[in-house]
């Protein structure tokens, strides 16, 4: 097969319509335009969710709840993800930076290890929060949970913010 005779499907590309270009085009006068009104003038652009005057969906439709500016979001990384994590590179501490480095976190996230799954690994584990369980799991095999209040992006030189539970 040469590249200089492809082409596409029979039927499949239709002739561009030039459009105002005098009645016997079939296009001509208005442009397929119709007769005035903003639609038909050059530089036309609806807004976003307009609806011709009518009273448009997001203002029909009622409001309930509200945003908190205030809460605190975090990623959640189960026990079974920190035991293949710790079977796959043998480290025996995990830390934000360590998290980053595997792709598991972004710079601006919180972390919270969660329970699930069987932790069989004694882990040093030094995120922003924990669960319960997930706590007792990690102390059960002779581990540490460490609760850090910094983030990734800040200085990982300096040891503040790091509180022993």
């Amino acid at each position: 097969m040469k590249l200089e005779i492809l082409q596409p499907a029979k039927g499949s590309v239709r002739d561009n319509t030039r459009q105002g270009r005098g009645q016997g085009s079939g296009g001509g006068g208005t442009a397929r335009r119709g007769h005035k009104g903003a639609r038909s003038r050059s530089g036309y652009s609806s807004k976003r969710g307009f609806e011709g005057g009518q009273m448009p969906l997001q203002r029909r439709l009622p409001k309930f709840g509200f945003n908190n500016i205030n809460r605190v979001g975090f990623k959640g990384i189960n026990l079974d993800t920190i035991q293949a994590l710790v079977e796959k590179t043998g480290v025996s501490t995990i830390d934000l930076k360590f998290l980053k480095e595997h792709g598991l976190m972004a710079k601006t996230d919180l972390i919270k290890v969660l329970g699930r799954g069987e932790l069989t690994s004694k882990v040093t584990i030094s995120v922003n929060a924990f669960s319960k369980s997930a706590i007792s799991a990690i102390e059960k095999l002779g581990g540490a949970a460490i609760v850090v209040t910094k983030s990734v992006s800040a200085d990982s030189n300096t040891n503040d913010g790091v509180q022993p539970e």
